[in-house]
């Protein structure tokens, strides 16, 4: 469960994947070095010395500590599968698009004499292709997880609150805080 706009597209991404990641820690961490090209490029990445790369590459240690653990097995999935996960947001961003489950608390701003408070909700909404474009360009581009929120917010507020424009046409802004929740599918 993401609280973030940028993990939970990474984790859509994980859905697409064709193959699981290597389990043991000298395959992830063989995988990494073949990746980086070295095991110092691996042991900066890591935070760790190159000879417990090289270690952990020749099976002469097995079990790493639970930090490290974490470390490896993130740097791992950022880099399983490029072609894999480039297709499925080529796919999410010209065909299928992205569904988006959130529970934060959604405002809005409109004309005076609405209601505009901001209130906890829990939505589960389908965007189109266009916005997935918009949210994965956006990541690609390393934009922060406020951008991304204010992204997914104009996608709310288009499809959900203004319904694709049959409802609501004066609504101005729609602004996501305190996100609690945050999954996206494929």
């Amino acid at each position: 469960m993401a609280k973030s706009i940028g993990e939970g597209l990474e984790q859509a991404l994980e859905q697409a994947l064709t193959r699981p990641i290597p389990k043991s820690a000298g395959a992830q961490m063989r995988y990494l070095v073949k990746q980086l090209k070295g095991t110092r490029a691996v042991a900066q990445l890591l935070r760790v010395s190159q000879r417990t790369v090289e270690r952990y590459v020749k099976d002469q240690i097995k079990k790493p500590r639970a930090d490290l653990a974490a470390r490896m097995e993130r740097e791992v999935k950022k880099r399983w599968q490029p072609q894999v996960k480039e297709r499925a947001k080529k796919a999410a961003a010209t065909r299928q698009g992205l569904v988006i489950d959130v529970r934060a608390q959604l405002g809005y701003d409109a004309p005076a004499g609405t209601t505009d408070e901001a209130r906890m909700r829990h939505l589960t909404v389908a965007l189109p292709p266009h916005h997935a474009a918009r949210l994965f360009d956006a990541q690609d581009q390393a934009a922060n997880d406020a951008t991304l929120q204010q992204i997914a917010a104009d996608a709310l507020k288009e499809v959900y609150f203004q319904q694709l424009g049959t409802r609501a046409a004066s609504l101005e802004e729609v602004r996501m805080l305190n996100v609690e929740h945050v999954e996206f599918g494929l």
